[in-house]
């Protein structure tokens, strides 16, 4: 990772989402944080504090995170629901939805083109192209 990524927004909400699908196997808030904060940061055996905007958003999808689903299950089409989709799409969805709707100091788009970023990284074209689609609804919407 180059140091103009390092902890810059989109590397955040990398880690963020890192975090994210961690503790949809269980863990502590906090712990996955960290450890996807600091994974790759550097060989030392320092503790980094953790960024507001990180702690932000890992924080915001827990809290609101039935609320989340709910909206997502909303825009799905016909016959479809959260269990068929992949963890790295839901996972995506959350905080992709969540910088849209509560998260006042991103602009729309950007929070949508971040996380289409981030699905082409962890995931593939389709699923970024889908992950594209039902957030766009939701910009539109807003």
């Amino acid at each position: 990772m180059t140091k103009n990524f390092e902890n810059s927004r989109r590397d955040l909400r990398e880690r963020a989402f890192q975090t994210l699908f961690s503790l949809e196997f269980d863990g502590d808030f906090l712990t996955a944080t960290q450890f996807a904060y600091e994974y790759d940061k550097s060989s030392d055996l320092e503790e980094h504090d953790l960024p507001a905007f990180l702690l932000n958003l890992v924080n915001g999808v827990i809290d609101h995170k039935d609320e989340l689903d709910r909206q997502i299950e909303e825009h799905l089409k016909s016959g479809w629901t959260l269990e068929r989709l992949t963890l790295t799409d839901k996972t995506l969805l959350r905080l992709g939805l969540y910088e849209i709707k509560y998260f006042d100091e991103t602009p729309d788009r950007v929070a949508v083109n971040e996380i289409i970023e981030i699905a082409k990284k962890y995931s593939n074209e389709t699923s970024a192209k889908f992950v594209n689609g039902l957030l766009s609804q939701f910009v539109q919407e807003n």
